[in-house]
């Protein structure tokens, strides 16, 4: 634009500025209109993915390589069935309270040699909910016992007992406060209402006994599985997640939850094994530590 004569410096820059802010059709070079415009903001905060599941194709073959490695450990098809089927009703009990809470809709994933994932769709909206989620499986799986118990009583089957026992064993040991079993995030937000260093201090001085009964009784991969899974907590730098800590009453609640479904499970344990002893509580119970491997005269 060229300077008008007779008007000051100011004048022909507001000139030059009217000039530039007129509305003007959109030239050869210039970007389309849907694409200049600044995007939403809400636009731009695009919904989560939600979880498909496992692809049907892999979680039938997960599922196989499970059976057949719980198979070949157990060396009997029927306990090998009772836990695989035992697992999945483990499970099951996680999904049930997700989608109850408003987590879901929950998917079951069977991880090879090493168990069975619920994952939810988002996080608990409280830490008392995340208590209520990791006890429900244990709870819960405990009705998978019903069938072999029944089997094992009718035909007088050792075997369908002891997958009833084993059955009754997934769910306590998942009990136990050690990452990333249920118990480490039932009993973890307790330690941490108490103080977090309880919690960590805890959790790994478990997952390190767990470790090593892993190891001394040739249960490698789940010694494997639980290391990985301590390294990874230790690497965290804040354990509990942002939705807060339980409040005193909720953890009062949380632990005598957590104590009950430790003592049922353990109970059911025994329970399962009172046939093969003639009702002797004794003797099933030292057969229960053979079993685990931890003892028993």
């Amino acid at each position: 634009m060229r300077p008008v004569a007779g008007r000051s410096s100011r004048a022909q820059f507001d000139a030059m500025s009217d000039i530039d802010n007129i509305k003007r059709r959109p030239g050869p070079w210039d970007l389309p209109p849907e694409q200049s415009a600044p995007e939403p903001v809400r636009a731009r905060q695009s919904a989560p993915l939600e979880d498909k599941g496992q692809h049907p194709g892999w979680a039938v073959a997960s599922t196989l390589l499970m059976a057949g490695f719980l198979w070949w450990i157990t060396g009997s098809v029927i306990v090998a069935g009772a836990v695989l089927f035992g697992l999945f009703v483990h499970e099951y009990g996680h999904v049930l309270a997700m989608n109850k809470l408003g987590m879901g809709p929950a998917r079951i994933y069977i991880i090879p040699f090493l168990g069975g994932l619920a994952k939810a769709q988002r996080n608990p909206k409280t830490e008392w909910h995340g208590v209520l989620v990791s006890l429900a499986g244990p709870a819960f799986g405990l009705i998978a016992m019903i069938p072999f118990v029944a089997v094992g009583l009718a035909l007088k089957s050792p075997e369908w007992l002891m997958g009833a026992f084993f059955i009754a064993m997934i769910n306590l040991v998942n009990l136990l406060p050690a990452p990333p079993l249920d118990g480490s995030k039932a009993l973890g937000p307790v330690l941490t209402r108490v103080h977090p260093r309880l919690e960590q201090v805890a959790l790994l001085a478990v997952g390190g006994l767990a470790v090593w009964w892993g190891l001394s009784t040739g249960r490698w991969p789940l010694a494997i599985f639980l290391a990985i899974a301590i390294f990874g907590h230790m690497k965290r730098g804040v354990w509990r997640a942002a939705w807060g800590q339980l409040s005193w009453p909720e953890a009062g609640r949380s632990l005598a939850l957590y104590l009950a479904t430790a003592a049922v499970c353990a109970a059911a344990a025994i329970g399962a094994l009172l046939p093969l002893t003639g009702g002797a509580v004794e003797p099933a119970f030292d057969m229960g530590l053979r079993f685990i491997g931890v003892g028993g005269r």
